[in-house]
C-alpha cells in the first residue's frame, strides 16, 4: 500500500487530494517497482474522467477498487518466454505492475463510476452527484 501525500496544486482546495500524489514520492515507493503510467484528469459539468495510458495490457489485467473515497487503479501483467535449444532450455519471466490511488472529492457519486479500456487507454468516468452539479441561474420571485 502506498502512502497518500498532499499535492501542491494551484486550484481549488477540494481538488488537491483528487489530482494525485507527490510524484517523487510515488516513484520511490517499493509498490511501484515498474513504470507508472501517465494519467490525465479531466473535469466537466457532469463529472470527472481519469485517463490512464497503459498500452500492451488487456482489460482483464486491471483492477479498480473503491473504498470510502479512495479509488485504487492497479494492473499486473506476467509474460513468459521460452527458448528451447539442443542442450538447454531458457525461460524468461517478465512481470510488470503498477498501482495508483486517488482521493475522490465528496462530489463524486461512487455508485455510478464506470470504466472502459480501448486503444491502450483506461478511461474511468466519475460522475458528480446530482446535488453537486452546477445549476443554471434562476430568477426568484418575491412574494
Amino acid at each position: 500500500m502506498s502512502t497518500l501525500v498532499k499535492t501542491h496544486f494551484a486550484g481549488p482546495s477540494y481538488l488537491n487530494g483528487f489530482f494525485g500524489k507527490d510524484l517523487f514520492h510515488e516513484f520511490n515507493t517499493p509498490a511501484f517497482a515498474g513504470t507508472v503510467p501517465a494519467v490525465n484528469v479531466v473535469e466537466n459539468k457532469e463529472g470527472f474522467r481519469i485517463e490512464v495510458a497503459a498500452p500492451g495490457l488487456q482489460k482483464s489485467d486491471f483492477k479498480l477498487n473503491l473504498e470510502k473515497n479512495q479509488l485504487t487503479i492497479s494492473a499486473e501483467k506476467e509474460q513468459k518466454e521460452e527458448e528451447n535449444n539442443e542442450k538447454y532450455t531458457r525461460k524468461e519471466f517478465k512481470y510488470a505492475s503498477f498501482q495508483r490511488t486517488f482521493t475522490l472529492p465528496n462530489t463524486v457519486d461512487g455508485d455510478k463510476i464506470e470504466a472502459n479500456y480501448a486503444d491502450g487507454i483506461l478511461s474511468i468516468a466519475l460522475p458528480k452527484r446530482e446535488e453537486a452539479k452546477e445549476k443554471p441561474a434562476r430568477l426568484i420571485e418575491i412574494a
